[in-house]
């Protein structure tokens, strides 16, 4: 979607709204995204940035892989309040992932500078318009239970990075949020969406800071492609910041 020339936030939420309402999905460049999140009191986004440097690498992966580095947290939304939770396991069972599922997995927590930040409580506010004007009247929960990933996928001359090591999938939850925080030296990460026949329903790459992709997730599958490193002699990731909600 292209920027208008005089930003609008009603035109940018009917935009993406009218997309997960017709294909269970929505893809927006960061060209409109951030506008929309400055709107809910995105600034100083390059702080907020900077705390992808400060992440614990992700001990639980079941296919012995060090190429993922991740802090967590969950949050009470509602209209009036982002209420932070006390930090507490990651669980998914089986049913939605095949290799990690099945166990609580205790991550480090997001730091207290980075889980109040006005970048990250933008965008918890955003996806809860979203979320709540997509769902119909009488299945409006009272607050939103909301969990928030950062993490950091690692390549090398060695090993390609998997953003979803777990393949296609759904994540158990009710909306999805996913936003590029930075691509550093790689290529591929694309973003591919399935509808629930597993037919191909659309593919899109996250590539620059606040490009976002919104999941219905009771809807469509989704799932990433490995990254690699395109100068092997150098660092290569790619940061993002991924965002779900489900009703309490």
């Amino acid at each position: 979607m292209s920027a208008p020339s005089e930003f609008s936030e009603k035109t940018c939420l009917d935009s993406l709204e009218g997309a997960l309402q017709k294909d269970g999905f929505a893809y927006e460049q960061a060209v409109t995204m951030r506008p929309l999140l400055e709107e809910y009191g995105l600034k100083n986004w390059e702080s907020f940035a900077t705390s992808w440097n400060n992440l614990g690498v992700d001990r639980y992966m079941a296919d012995n892989g060090r190429y993922r580095r991740r802090r967590y947290a969950t949050y009470s939304v509602s209209e009036n309040a982002i209420i932070r939770k006390a930090h507490q396991p990651h669980y998914q069972s089986r049913d939605y992932n095949t290799l990690n599922g099945g166990i609580e997995r205790l991550f480090k927590p997001i730091t207290q500078a980075a889980g109040s930040h006005p970048a990250l409580l933008a965008v918890l506010a955003v996806l809860r318009r979203i979320a709540t004007n997509l769902t119909p009247e009488n299945l409006h929960p009272k607050t939103w239970h909301a969990e928030v990933h950062q993490f950091r996928i690692e390549a090398n001359a060695s090993f390609a990075g998997q953003p979803t090591p777990e393949g296609l999938h759904q994540d158990g939850v009710d909306w999805v949020c996913v936003l590029m925080v930075h691509r550093e030296n790689i290529t591929s990460g694309t973003t591919t969406i399935y509808d629930l026949n597993r037919n191909p329903a659309g593919s899109f790459t996250l590539t620059n800071a606040m490009d976002a992709a919104f999941v219905n997730d009771s809807r469509v599958y989704h799932g990433v492609t490995a990254i690699t490193p395109l100068d092997t002699t150098r660092p290569a990731y790619r940061d993002v910041l991924v965002v779900t909600l489900r009703h309490e």
